[in-house]
């Protein structure tokens, strides 16, 4: 009988005792031998159920360990402490809020065993709903929430490109930013240990880091779609809107350490292939223009039209503005459509509501640091 590597599984968790027995049992579904496998939870100072509810399992599971860090700032931090007592030759990253699948070890081994310069494989997110009855769940399964594929164009398995010699802001905090979210990804150890990286400590961000370090030092990232993990995603729209806002925030240090020149890089969204320029400016950052943008704009527009109208009468004018309301009118059709596909169909309005409310969320968090770092990250359109 063939050996298996030895595999560690790290999980960082704070007041997960909503799903965290869920996660525990779909990995004991997974096919593998107990004998090979460790799961180590890093908890960063839950103060619910979520460390009792550990301490439970493993009185029934000795590969279970707890790496307990009050206080703990973030994460990264909490995944590096996690770091500091694995044994696995293959580092496993999943979430208390996920069901990985019955294949999920051995379809990620199998690329690492074809390719020794592949640093980390990566598998396709799923929605795993929780409370059928919950709207928030039925919007993130809606719209593909975390999903890799669709992020980058709807990619089929294989090899991620090259990490770029010099990266555009796109190709950093954009649609062009080829990482794997720790929510589903395991890393060669040794890959890891030879170009010495860890988490960054940073609030947010962490994955998308590790993953540029790793790729800029030559190291391959491959997509394995069939190793999945279903997410159990935020339970009101709270939680999710401030999700959103971590998502944009973690943009602005990214840009700054990996993006050397200034200029503002502008893309248009609407447009097929979305064309993408540099304007001369003096800081970096990026600028989406999408329909999100477009119906505000156009909006704005036909609003100020309207007002105008009583000072500069004439045909000409308003039929100008008439113009402005029906481009108004088209790009936010064009931005909603897609929720008219969403079911139960009387919900309409509240899938729209979600939709724009955690898109402004995104937006906001590409603006909140923009003081301390100077960068402009105008966040596209969902």
């Amino acid at each position: 009988m063939p050996t298996v590597p030895f595999v560690s599984i790290i999980i960082p968790v704070k007041n997960f005792e909503r799903t965290i027995e869920k996660t525990f049992e779909y990995l004991l579904n997974v096919d593998y031998p107990r004998a090979s496998w460790e799961w180590v939870i890093a908890d960063g100072g839950s103060n619910d159920k979520t460390i009792p509810i550990i301490k439970d399992w493993q009185k029934k599971y000795p590969f279970i360990k707890l790496v307990e860090i009050p206080n703990c700032p973030s994460p990264g931090f909490a995944r590096n402490k996690a770091l500091e007592v694995v044994k696995g030759e293959f580092l496993f990253f999943t979430d208390a809020d996920c069901a990985p699948c019955s294949d999920w070890l051995k379809e990620m081994l199998k690329h690492f065993d074809a390719d020794p310069n592949i640093a980390a494989v990566g598998g396709e997110v799923y929605t795993l709903k929780v409370d059928p009855d919950n709207l928030v769940e039925a919007w993130c399964q809606h719209f593909r929430f975390n999903m890799v594929s669709p992020r980058y164009g709807f990619i089929k398995e294989g090899y991620y490109p090259d990490f770029p010699k010099e990266p555009l802001p796109s190709d950093i905090g954009g649609h062009k930013g080829y990482f794997f979210g720790t929510c589903n990804v395991a890393y060669r150890r040794k890959a890891m240990e030879d170009i010495g990286v860890k988490f960054w400590d940073r609030p947010t961000g962490e994955d998308m880091n590790l993953s540029y370090e790793c790729r800029r030092h030559g190291y391959k990232f491959y997509f394995a779609p069939k190793a999945k993990v279903d997410h159990m995603h935020r339970a009101d729209l709270k939680a999710l809107r401030k999700v959103w806002v971590t998502y944009g925030q973690a943009h602005l240090p990214l840009i700054e350490k990996y993006v050397k020149k200034n200029g503002l890089e502008v893309i248009f969204q609407n447009l097929k292939g979305t064309p993408s320029f540099i304007l001369p400016f003096p800081m970096k950052g990026f600028v989406y223009i999408g329909n999100f943008y477009l119906m505000h704009i156009y909006a704005i527009f036909f609003i100020l039209g309207l007002a105008l109208s009583f000072i500069l009468p004439g045909i000409l004018w308003k039929a100008v503005t008439l113009a402005f309301l029906v481009l108004a009118v088209h790009y936010s059709f064009q931005y909603v459509k897609w929720n008219f596909d969403m079911e139960p169909k009387d919900k309409f309005w509240v899938w729209g509501k979600m939709k724009y409310l955690t898109n402004l969320s995104f937006i906001q968090g590409g603006l909140k640091d923009f003081k301390k770092y100077k960068i402009l990250c105008i966040e596209p359109s969902f």
